[in-house]
């Protein structure tokens, strides 16, 4: 249960900086998920803050499980 909070953290992570740095520059076109989701428009730095918390959250309740 703690590899799949880690890899969905690692997930979030990865989606929320490319969701910024596509909003901030117009790099790393087509790596979010967030600029493919319609529901989104006009709400994509929000979205991508999101993730970040998200995964924070998810590390957090990784390192809470136990490792055994």
């Amino acid at each position: 249960m703690k590899q799949l909070l880690e890899i969905l953290g690692v997930i979030a992570l990865i989606q929320g900086v490319a969701g910024l740095v596509y909003e901030f520059t117009g790099w790393l076109r087509g790596w979010g998920l967030v600029q493919r989701l319609d529901f989104f428009d006009g709400r994509e730095i929000y979205a991508s803050i999101g993730l970040l918390v998200l995964s924070i959250a998810l590390f957090a309740a990784a390192e809470s499980q136990k490792s055994g």
